[in-house]
């Protein structure tokens, strides 16, 4: 493992996925008081990393799970992720005695897991096609170097949205505002991830 194709896969996975702290951010916030809320974001942030990492191996070896059409409509699950909770979150302001649940928030409360990866695997849609002709010039080795590194940050991306979530004067916002916040920024994200892809047209 040379120092050069570390500090290639460290720069390579900050760059396409420094959106991610934010998100992870708003879900360590949305998930605190809750216990076992912190394992939950991180196994979902590694599940649909994960989903990532296989797809873009998968291709740079010459297997294709999903056709390069598909991958922009991966913004419609954190489009809908967002509207369902901003509709909850909507009735809940309506009628505060009642008990809404945001549809991002597993049965333990906080952010579910599957819900937490599938925005993950979404929002990282668009760095397969980066992904690929890297791991597909690095060989089988290479690949391995680079997966072993983007594992070891998807750790280090989580403590830093963790870090986020906990300061006093963000905390204090997000306890107020993140209700509105994470489905604003579910809903932007699955419309760029649209736009982005092309799937309304060039």
């Amino acid at each position: 493992m040379t120092p050069g194709i570390v500090g290639q896969a460290a720069g390579l996975f900050a760059v396409t996925n420094i959106d991610d702290i934010l998100v992870l951010g708003l879900f360590f916030a949305q998930g605190n008081g809750h216990p076992g809320s912190v394992r939950r974001v991180v196994a979902g942030q590694y599940l649909g990393f994960a989903a990532i990492l296989t797809v873009a191996a998968a291709a740079a070896l010459g297997a294709t799970f999903l056709p390069e059409d598909v991958l922009p409509y991966l913004g419609l699950l954190p489009l809908a992720l967002g509207l369902k909770a901003g509709w909850q979150a909507w009735q809940a302001r309506r009628a505060p005695d009642k008990d809404h649940t945001q549809t991002t928030e597993g049965a333990a409360g906080g952010p579910g897991v599957l819900a937490v990866a599938a925005v993950t695997a979404a929002n990282g849609g668009d760095n397969i096609g980066v992904y690929v002709p890297v791991f597909a010039t690095a060989g089988a080795g290479g690949m391995a170097v680079y997966a072993v590194i983007f594992l070891i940050l998807v750790a280090v991306w989580c403590a830093a949205g963790r870090f986020l979530a906990t300061r006093p004067v963000i905390a204090e916002a997000l306890s107020r505002w993140g209700h509105v916040l994470l489905p604003a920024v579910l809903v932007v994200l699955g419309l760029l991830i649209l736009v982005e892809g092309g799937a309304f047209g060039p």
